[in-house]
């Protein structure tokens, strides 16, 4: 499909038509330039929505099958080590869920109770995902500080054998894949949901370490070195949680209607004044809404234009805003005239 953008100058104004052209199958359709906004922001966010099913449905599967590898080598190999990381591995699947059931009513857009969209349910899954994350890291705490205060007691941890081992490299290796893949994903989708998701692979592959050095071990060097274990898992626990606090804190500014930081609002100024006609800026807002900005701001232009010459200048406004920001980019524009203009 061919799009083309009608554009004259006049009174050394560029003036933008507000329609498109499309050329789809030799049949010409005219539409309206915030009609063509839709329709990019639609196959935008319809592809987004599919890339994060995607990625997310294929972790799940791998979450589903280690859990059970790693069931039964902790069954078999007398590692209650390797049935808790399996159990763990398990647990991940309620954060795949979440990410599912958000992302999809993140991507049913604006409608007459959400003028703004959905874009929220995918920062709440974010926080709600962050959170999980945290409990999976003060639980891999406690459980090895009750380890490691078991074998201080007197304690022998059971010695396991090496399949077990097996299963934890295996998980590992697994694991450390769906987190690079998941990571780039989220990271290339704007999606905060599938980069917090993709956390929990890593700390998946993390407690998969403590398992592994705690099992070979105590199979290398004797029962009594499986202390290792839980000793790992504390220090990999406390960088878990770590990561989660990090995740949560710009998961509520968000949530709350923070600002975007000050570089942004700073580019947003400096694109906008780089626009023909804009003579000032001010009174900018903005904030985050999922992967999308929504901005507010007044622009002054020269009192003595038309307001159809104003307008086509907002257009050039809204037009460098989508360009650097993206088709999904909510922006409100109020224009005031400039009172000292000659």
């Amino acid at each position: 499909m061919k799009i083309r953008y009608k554009g004259t100058k006049k009174n050394g104004y560029l003036k933008i038509l507000p329609i498109k052209f499309c050329i789809c199958e030799k049949k010409v359709v005219i539409l309206h330039t915030s009609t063509y906004f839709q329709l990019m922001q639609n196959a935008i966010n319809c592809h987004r929505e599919h890339q994060i099913t995607r990625v997310t449905l294929w972790g799940a599967l791998v979450n589903f099958l280690l859990s059970l590898i790693k069931m039964a080598a902790g069954f078999f190999g007398h590692s209650g080590a390797m049935v808790a990381d399996a159990i763990h591995s398990l647990s991940d699947l309620i954060s795949d869920v979440i990410v599912l059931i958000m992302v999809r009513i993140a991507g049913k857009g604006k409608d007459k109770s959400h003028d703004f969209g959905h874009g929220k349910f995918e920062t709440l899954a974010a926080l709600i995902v962050a959170v999980l994350l945290f409990i999976v890291g003060m639980r891999l705490m406690l459980g090895g500080m009750d380890k490691i205060r078991y074998v201080i007691n007197g304690g022998t941890l059971p010695a396991p054998h090496s399949i077990a081992v097996w299963a934890a490299i295996l998980s590992v290796i697994a694991k450390e894949f769906l987190y690079q893949w998941t990571v780039r994903e989220g990271k290339l989708l704007k999606s905060s949901a599938m980069i917090a998701n993709a956390w929990h692979h890593r700390s998946d592959a993390l407690s998969s370490i403590g398992s592994m050095l705690g099992i070979g071990s105590a199979i290398l060097l004797g029962g009594r070195w499986t202390v290792l274990d839980p000793i790992v898992g504390c220090i990999i626990s406390l960088f878990i949680m770590i990561v989660a606090v990090k995740m949560i804190v710009p998961a509520i500014n968000e949530l709350t209607d923070a600002s975007l930081n000050e570089v942004t609002e700073k580019q947003i100024i400096e694109l906008v004044l780089s626009v023909k006609g804009v003579e000032n800026v001010h009174a900018l807002k903005t904030r985050r809404s999922g992967p999308a900005i929504i901005v507010d701001m007044h622009i002054v232009v020269d009192g003595k234009i038309s307001v159809k010459a104003a307008h086509d200048i907002t257009i050039l406004v809204e037009a460098a805003i989508y360009r650097q920001f993206g088709f999904d980019t909510q922006i409100s524009i109020h224009v005031e005239p400039d009172d000292n203009a000659d």
